[in-house]
């Protein structure tokens, strides 16, 4: 059995990419539409994780569960829709018989969006920080819709470059994006009763965070995001679809309600019900109670106890 390099291959260009995967140098250097499905097995690497430093966009079918992201591998048979950003890890399986994937794969080196809004508003597409199996699901419709932008995009760099084929590309893109997020919308919601579950269990977490008389820490996102298995970005996404609040509010409303409580049922000071509450500087705690009643801790605790 061949010995496997501990150490992720770093891949830094779209050139390099193509050379690796023993396919031909790409036709732009920071931007590429490559077909999947033409290779029936995997380049010989000295290693089983990769690391891309450019964006992935992918669209793939019949993967089984030959491609995992951190600790999970995702199982699906359908076309699936997914994202990266530069520096995540992905693992291999060479057991997986990649001849049966199909779809195409958008990557696009950063330096191709530099000196466009779209570099800096690419942070907030939360999907590109989801873990793989809580990929994108599309319908007949809308795969069809997403290809056309594919290949209208491979047809811009493909042709006569001009002092517009940038801007005409980088349109195309922002136009797959903003469709990206109109169908993980309408995936939360056709999805909801699957993600009922989810939504049931992470207020569940919450509700015994705050149940305790004395919290030591105010619970992080990421922190229950671990405890669920999912991804921070997907977790408050699928909140804010399904509730109208983010992970962070569900939090923050149940953290004034235990204050609340404590306020009227004990003699605590107000550092003291901050303390109790997680908060290590008391002024944070009468700065979010204001910013969420209208009042602070103390006309609160004044206006219901006329102490």
């Amino acid at each position: 059995m061949k010995k496997t390099s501990p150490e992720p291959l770093i891949i830094n260009s779209l050139s390099e990419y193509n050379r690796i995967m023993g396919l031909p140098q790409p036709e732009h250097p920071l931007i590429s539409v490559l077909d999947i499905g033409c290779r029936q097995e995997i380049p010989d690497l000295p290693g089983d994780k990769l690391i891309y430093n450019f964006y992935g966009i992918f669209l793939k079918r019949n993967i089984g569960n030959g491609l995992g992201y951190g600790r999970k591998y995702y199982d699906f048979s359908n076309g699936v829709m997914g994202f990266s950003l530069p520096k995540q890890v992905f693992t291999l399986d060479r057991e997986m018989d990649y001849s049966k994937i199909t779809g195409w794969i958008l990557l696009i080196h950063p330096d191709f969006l530099r000196k466009y809004p779209v570099a800096k508003k690419i942070a907030s597409y939360g999907f590109f920080s989801y873990h793989l199996h809580e990929a994108l699901h599309l319908s007949e419709k809308e795969e069809k819709l997403i290809d056309g932008i594919m290949r209208n995009i491979r047809d811009e760099y493909s042709q006569q470059i001009d002092g517009y084929s940038q801007d005409v590309i980088v349109s195309h893109i922002e136009l797959l994006l903003n469709y990206a997020n109109r169908f993980y919308n309408r995936q939360f919601i056709t999805r909801s009763n699957a993600e009922q579950e989810p939504v049931a269990r992470f207020e569940q977490l919450v509700s015994q965070i705050f149940s305790e008389d004395q919290i030591s820490r105010i619970p992080g996102v990421n922190d229950l995001a671990e405890q669920m298995n999912v991804s921070p970005h997907y977790l408050s996404d699928m909140l804010r679809s399904l509730t109208g609040m983010s992970a962070q509010q569900h939090i923050h409303n149940q953290l004034i309600e235990k204050a609340k409580e404590i306020l009227l049922t004990t003699n605590l000071s107000i550092n003291e019900t901050a303390y109790n509450l997680g908060f290590e500087y008391p002024q944070y705690f009468n700065r979010l109670f204001k910013s969420k009643t209208g009042l602070t801790p103390a006309a609160f605790r004044k206006d219901f106890v006329g102490n």
